[in-house]
């Protein structure tokens, strides 16, 4: 493949943005090598500035469900902007929007519209400490919840890819307020809650986490978390920015059958576009402003661009439940190709899947914390993801990210890929 355009763009974009990019892991720093510069996208194709076309198992890392430039979603997108782009005063657009939410969720009774999904995570654990009158929470390894002070540590995805332990900018306060326990051990929860006890406001957690590799909670696990907050009066909060409405239309709440106080969402209420929201019980959520003293706000929260696109896309999947069963199909075709190509090779590997959310670690163990992910042969996947994108497969480029299916990948697109990974292994034990 060509990527001079690529590389062009890339060394003209590090002298005006730091680093060349906008979000990190978008730099390749991880896998090594320059970043693909992108101009369009179609279905499940991803179109570069050199015209290489790529099967995309990112999808904007989750909310294209149904795969690139939808039409339903575009049509009213073309709609919606030719009455406006922004009010920063409300609409019934925005009321819609809720009902419909509330529609398809288990357990939210309110819910209120932001802009990103670390907005929306920063303000469920803010109203969490308004309302219990407690600071400190509990999260866990390698779970990403966006970059508000509180989540940066012991961070994953991002940092993680950056081997970033500590972040100059968090306060010692905030990182004293902040405790952290393995992903999928209940033995340090309970530990952390009797050292801290009556001082803990929330426990936040990917109930399917996604920033180390697509990890899948243990059996009772999330059960056994439920029941410590009902016992110790904290405030359970799922992140649900990766796994709402990719996992079931009501989420992981419905797919997983586990109540949460609060529940967070980014740009898969957008079909994409910047947005992001949180909601839950009404007794939690009558705190925030103007109810109740927790104060929180934005401009563009409800913007009717993001709105009539989120609104678009949810209608559709609420209306046809089977694009679940579509892709749940699809994700265990790959599973299954993945695994009749990988045992072929002397190479040790594991697979995680949930849905339509699966990933690969080069690994001898089971893979179902962060230090398990960490320990995977990491080196490896590196150049695998390199080996992969020539042959226009785009991976996520880190080993601690999950890769998401969309629903317009067609059974040729999944030969093409798994063919792809025989050819890539091939190509490395040869070169090795």
């Amino acid at each position: 493949m060509n990527f001079s355009r690529s590389i062009e763009l890339f060394d003209r974009a590090q002298k005006s943005i730091p680093g060349g990019v906008n979000s990190p892991v978008r730099a390749f720093k991880s896998v090594g090598g320059q970043p693909v510069f992108f101009k369009s996208a179609k279905g499940a194709y991803l179109y570069d500035v050199n015209d290489n076309r790529y099967i995309d198992y990112i999808n904007s890392w989750g909310p294209m469900i149904m795969g690139h430039v939808f039409d339903p979603v575009v049509h009213a997108i073309r709609e919606k902007a030719l009455e406006a782009t922004s009010f920063g005063a409300p609409t019934e657009l925005e009321v819609e929007m809720a009902e419909l939410v509330k529609s398809m969720v288990p357990n939210v009774d309110l819910i209120r519209m932001v802009s990103s999904g670390t907005e929306a995570c920063m303000s469920a654990v803010r109203l969490a400490r308004g309302y219990t009158g407690k600071n400190k929470i509990i999260k866990f390894e390698g779970c990403y919840h966006g970059h508000a002070d509180s989540f940066l540590v012991k961070a994953g995805s991002g940092l993680a890819t950056f081997n970033i332990q500590t972040v100059p900018g968090v306060t010692a306060g905030v990182s004293a307020d902040t405790l952290n326990a393995p992903y999928n051990n209940l033995e340090a929860v309970e530990k952390l809650v009797k050292e801290n006890k009556n001082s803990i406001a929330a426990i936040i957690i990917e109930p399917v986490a996604g920033n180390m590799g697509c990890i899948l909670p243990a059996e009772g696990y999330l059960e056994g978390l439920r029941s410590i907050c009902n016992r110790e009066g904290i405030v359970f909060i799922f992140d649900e920015v990766m796994t709402g409405f990719r996992l079931a239309a009501g989420g992981a709440q419905e797919r997983l059958h586990i109540d949460a106080d609060l529940v967070t969402y980014g740009k898969v209420i957008g079909a994409g576009m910047p947005v992001g929201a949180f909601g839950g019980k009404e007794i939690i959520m009558k705190q925030i402003a103007p109810l109740g003293n927790v104060y929180q706000a934005g401009t563009l929260s409800g913007n009717p661009l993001a709105m009539i696109a989120g609104f678009t896309l949810l209608s559709y999947l609420k209306n046809n439940p089977s694009v679940y069963d579509d892709l749940e199909t699809k994700t265990l075709y790959l599973k299954e190709g993945l695994h009749k190509t990988l045992k072929s090779f002397d190479l040790p590997y594991v697979i995680n899947q949930c849905g339509s959310m699966i990933s690969l670690h080069f690994s001898n163990q089971p893979v179902n914390d962060f230090a398990s992910a960490a320990a995977s042969n990491n080196a490896l996947f590196n150049k695998f993801f390199h080996a992969m994108l020539k042959r226009g497969i785009y991976l996520p480029p880190s080993a601690f990210e999950t890769w998401f299916l969309s629903n317009a990948l067609s059974q040729k697109d999944l030969d093409i890929t798994i063919d792809a990974v025989k050819d890539s292994i091939q190509e490395i034990l040869n070169t090795d």
